[in-house]
């Protein structure tokens, strides 16, 4: 399937130039009831794009849940530099291993430092700062810029136990802003929550299309507080109009909607989810609840192919009448293909992906790339690993992976990578590392054989602590549990899921789900 003819599309920095003139007093930013206004913003952007200078290459950016993290982001796109967002939860390992994978020159000081033994030369954020650029003189205002130049670096897990640094171009993440914008239906009066993690991919179809619409993006400390009835009350006080949430959040928001017999404010007209497969109980739940006015869009995408590629609205006005009847169980599609996507299906019925929002591949490491891409009909395509079906009216449904990386709390993670970390471990002999489902989510779980003179009466703790030591939360098993032996496939490979089968009943008293 060709994606339809987009014509030329602008910079993304040019688009947010222009909205920014278009409205300088409208709201840009609300953080904690503290209003950036699109004339502040674009001033802070060019000040702080001057003190980078042209050609800045990657710049590591703390990645926080404040507007300074927004600022140091257009200004490095704005510099013609190469955004690299950096978790400062992270342990230092991780955060030296990203900025020396992406190669990194400086750090943004956003407030929120990262790790000082990353040894880079480090600029100040200056808040007070009056940047003195004009339309006329803006910096890299995005005319000029390669389209093929990159623009962000973002990580996914590899099987070598390194992170692999994804590079995406200017082009990619021009057109498929462009595209969100659309399908978004964002408009100026729009208030737009910040919600996803800085260092995701989901953080930027939150920020780039509302800052490139002229709509106003909220930030608020009730969006991660835990409690949904303060989530609520903020979202109704903020009157946010757009909500782009994971889709387990969706679904315990939903369960707390239901039990609670209560509504969502007025003001929401679309909520977007995306990151795993949707429940059909909880899309029983909405249906029955007062959300008919509301837009549920549900979103696929992969971070080598730029933000979202697929989408379907399930519930509300946008969806089908009569639609489909999700008491049923029917499971949720994951949609169709937007404006700028060109989409096959391949050998096994593996989705493959292409266009302009495909990405130039893994940083430094063009064996992986070279794995990841396939060439159709002389253009590149990004190997989804996913298997994909059709429904009649031509949706494309989810029905499974052809490899092993699985998602956990919506993060797309290789066991390859855990295993490699695991493995350097003085006490671990062998160890298989697999997916399971606990209290209703998707969780690691991992089996170690240990040394022959290890001491293995507290080994799955001291695991789990040299693990925290090195890899971020989300690649830290739930469970570890040490068994004698594991199961071998025929060639003498260790079989994960069958490990997991003779072994998961292993403790399973025991069993706790860290939700850390």
């Amino acid at each position: 399937m060709q994606c339809e003819t987009l014509g030329t599309t602008p910079d993304l920095i040019q688009v947010f130039t222009e909205a920014a003139l278009r409205n300088p007093e409208r709201a840009a930013l609300v953080h904690e009831g503290r209003v950036v206004t699109y004339r502040r913003l674009h001033e802070l952007v060019n000040g702080l794009a001057e003190r980078l200078g042209p050609r800045r290459g990657a710049v590591a950016v703390p990645a926080a849940h404040t507007p300074d993290t927004v600022v140091a982001m257009l200004a490095v796109l704005t510099a013609g530099g190469v955004y690299c967002p950096v978790d400062p939860a992270f342990p230092p390992a991780r955060q030296q291993e990203m900025a020396s994978a992406a190669g990194c020159r400086t750090v943004i000081d956003t407030g929120t430092a990262l790790d000082p033994r990353l040894g880079l030369p480090v600029i100040r954020l200056d808040g007070e700062e009056t940047g003195r650029a004009t339309a006329a003189t803006t910096v890299g205002p995005g005319r000029d810029v390669d389209p093929e130049a990159p623009a962000y670096i973002l990580f996914t897990s590899g099987s070598t136990g390194r992170p692999k640094p994804v590079v995406t171009p200017r082009r990619a993440i021009s057109v498929s802003v462009r595209s969100l914008r659309d399908l978004f239906s964002l408009t100026e009066e729009d208030r737009v929550l910040q919600f996803a993690s800085l260092n995701w991919d989901t953080s930027l179809e939150e920020i780039l299309p509302a800052l490139t619409a002229g709509a106003t993006l909220v930030f608020d400390r009730e969006a991660h507080s835990g409690s949904f009835p303060r989530f609520l009350r903020m979202v109704e006080r903020e009157r946010v109009s757009v909500l782009d949430l994971p889709t387990a959040f969706w679904h315990e928001l939903v369960l707390h909607l239901a039990e609670e017999g209560t509504a969502l404010p007025d003001c929401v007209r679309l909520t977007v989810i995306g990151g795993e497969a949707v429940s059909p109980a909880r899309l029983a739940d909405w249906s029955r609840l007062d959300t008919g006015r509301v837009r549920l869009l549900n979103t696929y995408g992969c971070t080598e192919t730029t933000l979202i590629t697929h989408a379907v609205d399930l519930h509300g006005p946008g969806a089908p009448v009569p639609g489909r009847d999700w008491a049923s169980g029917t499971r949720a599609p994951i949609g169709r293909p937007l404006a700028h996507v060109v989409e096959d299906v391949g050998d096994r019925d593996e989705l493959l992906i292409g266009g302009p929002a495909v990405a130039l591949g893994y940083l430094g490491m063009p064996r992986a790339t070279e794995e990841a891409y396939a060439v159709v009909g002389g253009e590149r395509r990004f190997r989804t690993g996913d298997r994909v079906g059709r429904t009649p009216d031509g949706l494309l449904t989810h029905e499974g992976r052809l490899n092993d990386e699985i998602k956990i709390r919506g993060i797309r993670v290789d066991p390859a990578e855990v295993e490699a970390h695991l493995s350097g471990h003085p006490a671990v002999n062998a160890v298989a590392v697999t997916g399971a489902v606990s209290v209703g989510r998707a969780a690691l779980v991992a089996y170690v054989v240990p040394g022959p003179d290890a001491e293995t009466r507290h080994l799955d703790g001291e695991l789990r602590a040299y693990l925290r030591e090195r890899v971020p939360a989300h690649l830290v098993p739930s469970r570890i549990t040490v068994v004698p032996h594991l199961v071998l496939t025929t060639s003498g490979k260790v079989d994960r899921r069958a490990s997991h089968q003779r072994y998961a009943t292993v403790n399973r008293s025991k069993e706790t789900v860290d939700e850390r």
